[in-house]
């Protein structure tokens, strides 16, 4: 798909859907953790800087919290996770999103 990119970086995947740049958690994040009890998630509107501690993440091995890896705002988060947990629990780690950021600069995420 043209304009699609996807990153990677500590534990995080990071996708420029061409409009927001939309995190999660990767499959490497779900089997160190464990199952995923409870996530505090970020408000929308909320600013973040590249490396500020943006999500925390308590499952059955441990409580992790995870760095921006962008800098930016919070455009949206994901409100499945508040009807179900599970969701970030999933096969396919793009069910397990997060949040996303817009107002990012460009560069940044291609450095990543």
């Amino acid at each position: 798909m043209a304009g699609v990119h996807l990153k990677r970086k500590d534990n995080l995947w990071i996708l420029f859907n061409g409009k927001e740049y939309c995190v999660g958690l990767t499959k490497d994040a779900q089997e160190e953790l464990g199952t995923i009890t409870f996530v505090s998630l970020p408000k929308v509107g909320q600013s973040f800087k590249q490396g500020d501690s943006f999500v925390e993440v308590e499952a059955e091995k441990a409580v992790n919290e995870f760095s921006s890896p962008l800098t930016g705002v919070i455009s949206s988060v994901n409100e499945k996770v508040d009807a179900d947990i599970n969701v970030l629990n999933d096969e396919d780690e793009m069910v397990a999103w997060l949040a996303s950021f817009k107002e990012v600069d460009p560069a940044e995420f291609d450095n990543l």
